[in-house]
């Protein structure tokens, strides 16, 4: 497949004066980067036609090769194609971080499809919900947690339920628990005599496709992301394939080390574009292993990092402070970890300050939402690293402060609404275009995070725009209360809310 190269200027338009992050980039950091018009397949086909035979990811001590990703992904492909999978039409993952959710990811956007994903967490009324709403008529799911898909067939367009289990990954024992706790929900085995089922793993008999069906890189949807957006209520966030694969590299070029070495771990859930992108297409797109784990455990995860050695952890404060927990037990060398990439929430200095003291080189924090793919704003490593902050807008994206009634820009070191554009920003929400334009204005993604941006172009989130307080004429923010009142001895977790 030819691949075609895209100028960032006709993404995000002329940049402007008042892009001072520029100054701070690291000398080797490029100011701008080409992006592929091509689906998002081309990250693991790229990475198993340069690095076939090494491992794409690994679970439970066991790896699948990249080379052996890209040809169960074909296969399955086949069989979704069969199934009525095409452009324009929806197939849920209900799944974990296990290699099937890969393989059946990469399936999915070769058929041309778009990927639903779809949470463990939810109940079965939600998983009907969407099912229904966006006329989703195959799922991929885990035998474990086919109950709430038996109730979603109670109503809704859903035709073909494809089942995989993780009993064959697991060691004896492990398995034997998980039997039980198969036999317990059992809902899987009651399925409506209407609904079609298939194992997954007869489904990878079928012969590969040697081709992708066409696709448009920047109209078609690639995943259709449930969210409460930057309001409240629940949307589906529409993400094209030129969104996550501009954030992909976008991402890559802030790793270290050489395409086709390290690893990342993976275990921030994949049905969240945190885990999706930094996680998963990161790692195709620098063509790293990627060491899966079902769910966050904190003592299976710590001895998952001990034992693979990734080089680059995505996580989120509250894994960092449960790791941190478990390792006051004994002594933990963790200098193999050369990144740590930590968002979702802010990180307490305390937590960050004991992680690292265990070998991990840095830390750096970052900022991103699902209507972005989700990453806009990463700190440099390095000099550069800033604790406390979120960094820089990443390379081609640009970033401004927003006065919240107005929408006036905010000059100086101000706090306004962080807005920002660029390649990865949403295509828009599903059948919802009042929500889409509130919060999309000329090409400007609204956030709905309060934020400062100091002279070198670092950004500070303050609050959420919807907590703030008034109080006689002056804009108080919560999370600024909360941080003082936490430095009070006896004190450990603080909450403010207006009255």
């Amino acid at each position: 497949m030819a691949i075609v190269l895209e100028t960032p200027a006709a993404l995000i338009g002329v940049a402007d004066w008042r892009q001072v992050w520029l100054d701070s980039y690291s000398c080797d950091m490029p100011s701008t980067v080409p992006y592929p018009q091509a689906p998002l397949t081309v990250l693991l086909e790229t990475a198993a036609r340069r690095f076939p035979d090494q491992p794409g990811c690994t679970i439970y001590g066991r790896s699948t090769s990249f080379g052996q990703l890209d040809d169960q992904s074909r296969r399955l492909a086949r069989a979704l194609i069969d199934l009525g999978a095409r452009p324009g039409r929806h197939v849920g993952l209900l799944l974990p971080n296990i290699p099937e959710y890969l393989v059946a990811l990469q399936a999915v956007w070769l058929t041309g499809a778009t990927v639903l994903q779809l949470s463990p967490l939810m109940v079965a009324e939600e998983v009907g919900h969407w099912l229904e709403a966006t006329g989703c008529h195959i799922v991929v799911t885990l035998d474990l947690l086919a109950p709430a898909v038996v109730g979603a067939l109670k109503r809704g367009p859903l035709e073909h339920l494809i089942l995989t289990s993780l009993v064959r990954r697991m060691a004896m024992w492990r398995g034997m628990l998980y039997r039980v706790e198969r036999l317990r929900r059992s809902g899987y085995l009651r399925l409506p005599k209407n609904a079609r089922q298939h194992r997954f793993d007869d489904l990878l008999q079928r012969a590969p496709i040697a081709e992708q069906v066409e696709v448009s890189p920047a109209e078609d949807v690639a995943v259709l992301a449930p969210t409460g957006g930057t309001t409240a209520s629940p949307k589906a966030v529409m993400l094209t394939h030129r969104n996550l694969l501009a954030n992909a590299i976008q991402l890559r070029d802030n790793c270290p080390g050489l395409d086709g070495e390290g690893g990342f771990l993976g275990v921030l859930p994949f049905f969240h574009s945190y885990g999706l992108s930094c996680a998963l297409l990161t790692s195709w797109a620098k063509a790293s292993a990627l060491h899966l784990h079902p769910r966050f455990e904190s003592r299976a995860v710590l001895s998952l990092l001990e034992e693979q050695q990734p080089d680059i952890v995505p996580a989120v404060p509250a894994m960092l402070a449960a790791l941190n927990k478990v390792m006051r037990d004994g002594q933990h060398d963790l200098s193999f970890i050369r990144m740590v990439v930590c968002g979702a929430s802010a990180l307490e200095a305390g937590v960050r300050q004991e992680f690292e003291s265990h070998g991990a080189l840095e830390i750096l924090e970052g900022y991103g939402l699902t209507e972005a793919s989700p990453v806009t704003h990463a700190n440099p490593s390095g000099a550069g690293n800033r604790p406390g902050t979120i960094g820089l807008p990443l390379v081609d994206t640009d970033a401004r402060l927003a006065d919240p009634e107005t929408a006036a820009p905010v000059d100086g070191e101000g706090v306004g609404e962080l807005v920002v554009r660029g390649p990865q920003v949403m295509k828009g929400y599903f059948n919802n275009p009042w929500a889409t334009e509130s919060v999309l204005r000329d090409g400007w993604l609204f956030t709905g995070d309060m934020a400062r941006k100091d002279a070198e172009g670092y950004y500070t989130i303050v609050d959420r725009k919807r907590d703030i307080i008034k109080t006689s004429g002056f804009l108080v923010f919560p999370a600024e209360v909360e941080e003082v009142i936490r430095t009070f001895p006896g004190v450990a977790e603080a909450a403010v809310i207006g009255v």
